[in-house]
């Protein structure tokens, strides 16, 4: 047993038990819950409970503050209540669809950066190979530079199950690391359907395959007997999310029925042993049934109307990539490229990527969300190279409308590219490098012309209806007639310590310089005392004393810590002149340190100084001066 368990189990007790938790996350300093009815907590049992500083109620979370060592304590609460922590709430209310984008987005947000990051390494890597043909450069596709460039852009494509498995599960509410496990199974090479293909044509008999024939479905092995539909899965996003949503409720089941002593092992066990089978039995042929029936229903309408066409699968296309469906038309376009030399069946959806880019970069100039202000960059220039994902899921399709407008650019500029016949005759260039595509094999440009067109129609298309109609209503909010507007209010934090100061990013510890604990600024000391930078209350007080947790009569958390790594000196050169619960005034004195005997001593005394509930303000304003004293203001919080 934990040296905190029995904190944790009286936490627990008197929140309401398990059974009134909905979630739970921490800080710094608290665990925070999510409460299904705040009213059944004992708070004054937890105020004043061993362990418990006090309880605050704010945002929507029942805030138990606990001090430096609330890690430990959370760890013991998530196994006392048996909860998965840090798990994402998925939206009940609103309609169909509005969920539908709540869990897409949910999903996909955690890893918006890296998909970025490989977005652009695939372009860079697109425009090098582009480079290469001209001589200038010794770039193909059989260099070791590209083969590398290659598998660290495409990697996170390539295994976007077991990525999705991980995010989904904290959506879902299921153990993270099943779902990985889940994720992982899906790429597993002898799962995938050229495997089981290779399999059946060894000798696993045509018996197999009969009951999926009639729909049309290569059935390659059986599992208990039942005939197993092959398919591929590495690349897939849709196929993944479900089946970790039905692992979810397996796991809910699993726990009303296995003891809690063995839970750790049985449930997962039990899990596994159910959801992927049902996945690779229903749920994957059920997605190759819907990429067959698209695929049929593609061919039949390009037939009958080549413009109809254009506007339908252009106007759709990003819808369909979102979905994994867009794979119902790819193999089409490769087989003609392959029989014929030539295909129209992409064309329609060349200038999608192009609409959705120039969507995003309108947003840009009207975006006030700073966080989602600075994904559009590199969500443009991997757009630019035809990977638009993090482009859809972290920014446009969240908004809606942004992402509606995008279809109609892609839509217009299909049915151009239709009614003028133009015809690919590769496959290899993608986003502005697909223009090429359209050049003939004896040299005939006339194609490509219409596809830079093509790209010009859909951007303006794009761009132009999202300046003229998009507002960014989640920043402002409309103010009704005849109440009075809105004003920000602002709070600004003194300079603990008096020295220079730097960036957060430039700490020498990882976790500070990433913002990991907090936002703020960073301080080297020119004297050796901290003292309040507002009225409030001291929140913690580390026991050696190289840390302090402050709160202002506002709320506002911050955290100041006085050197890396001296913890150490377990309070060593460190004088209190405070203590744990006191209130305090700007401006008087805290803690005092001997800063010449640090430095003697091999330690590193820059003091960040953190607001650790950024989150709960609109925005964080560091100082741009140089040199401050403790009078001096050093950060201006926007409410």
């Amino acid at each position: 047993m934990g040296k905190y368990r029995e904190l944790a189990e009286k936490i627990v007790a008197n929140v309401g038990g398990k059974e009134n938790i909905n979630s739970l996350t921490h800080c710094i300093t608290r665990l925070r819950f999510k409460l299904k009815d705040e009213g059944v907590a004992n708070d004054e049992v937890l105020k004043n409970m061993d362990g418990v500083v006090t309880v605050m109620k704010s945002g929507g979370q029942y805030q138990v503050v606990i001090g430096n060592h609330v890690p430990d304590v959370y760890a013991e609460v998530i196994d006392v209540a048996g909860i998965s922590g840090d798990a994402e709430e998925t939206a009940s209310g609103g309609n169909l669809f509005d969920r539908l984008i709540d869990i897409l987005s949910g999903c996909f947000q955690p890893f918006l950066g890296a998909l970025c990051a490989a977005g652009m390494i695939k372009g860079l890597n697109a425009l090098l190979l582009f480079i290469g043909t001209t001589g200038l450069i010794d770039f193909t596709t059989t260099t070791g530079t590209y083969v590398m460039f290659n598998a660290i852009g495409d990697s996170i494509f390539m295994f976007m199950p077991v990525i999705l498995g991980y995010t989904s599960a904290k959506k879902f509410r299921l153990n993270p690391m099943v779902g990985i496990v889940i994720g992982s199974a899906l790429c597993y090479p002898t799962i995938q359907g050229s495997a089981l293909q290779a399999a059946f044509l060894a000798g696993a008999g045509e018996g197999a395959a009969a009951p999926y024939s009639l729909l049309g479905l290569p059935a390659y092995e059986t599992f208990l007997g039942i005939p197993w539909v092959g398919a591929t899965y590495t690349s897939s996003v849709v196929p993944v999310i479900f089946i970790i949503a039905f692992a979810a409720q397996v796991q809910k089941f699993a726990k009303k029925i296995i003891p809690s002593v063995v839970q750790t092992f049985l449930v997962p066990f039990l899990v596994l042993l159910i959801a992927l089978p049902i996945g690779f039995l229903v749920i994957g042929p059920v997605i190759s049934m819907l990429t067959d029936l698209l695929s049929s229903g593609f061919e039949a309408l390009m037939d009958f109307s080549p413009v109809a066409y254009g506007l339908l699968l252009g106007f759709f296309w990003q819808v369909l990539v979102i979905f994994g469906l867009h794979w119902s038309v790819v193999p089409l376009h490769i087989m003609q490229i392959t029989q014929l030399g030539y295909s129209q069946i992409l064309v329609a959806t060349f200038g999608a990527s192009f609409a959705q880019t120039a969507v995003v970069m309108a947003m840009y100039f009207k975006l006030k969300d700073k966080k989602l202000k600075a994904l559009c960059p590199p969500a443009i220039i991997s757009g630019l190279f035809g990977v638009t994902e993090p482009a859809i899921y972290g920014i446009t399709l969240p908004k809606k409308m942004p992402f509606f407008y995008s279809m109609i650019g892609g839509a217009v500029a299909g049915a151009f590219l239709m009614i003028n016949g133009t015809t690919s005759y590769t496959s290899g260039g993608l986003g502005v490098f697909g223009i090429f595509n359209y050049i003939t094999p004896e040299g005939d440009a006339s194609g490509m012309w219409f596809s830079v067109f093509g790209i010009l129609i859909a951007a303006a298309i794009g761009f132009g209806l999202t300046m003229a109609f998009w507002k960014d209503d989640a920043v402002e909010e409309e103010i009704a007639e005849g109440q009075p507007a809105m004003t920000v209010r602002k709070e600004v934090i003194t300079s603990p310590v008096e020295g220079t100061i730097a960036p957060l990013s430039s700490a020498k510890d990882e976790a500070f310089a990433q913002g990991v604990l907090g936002k703020g600024i960073l301080i080297h000391p020119s004297k050796g005392e901290v003292v309040a930078p507002f009225d409030g209350t001291v929140m913690t007080l580390f026991p050696t004393k190289h840390a302090i947790g402050l709160i202002s009569e506002n709320g506002l958390e911050l955290l100041i810590h006085i050197g890396l790594d001296t913890v150490q000196l377990n309070g060593e050169f460190f004088e209190a002149h405070v203590k744990q619960g006191d209130k305090v005034t700007r401006g008087q004195k805290l803690i005092s340190f001997d800063k010449d005997a640090l430095i003697k001593a091999g330690f590193n005394i820059e003091t960040p100084v953190l607001v650790t509930n950024s989150a709960d303000y609109l925005d964080i304003i560091e100082s741009d001066k140089r040199e401050v004293g403790c009078s001096d203001d050093l950060i201006t919080a926007l409410v």
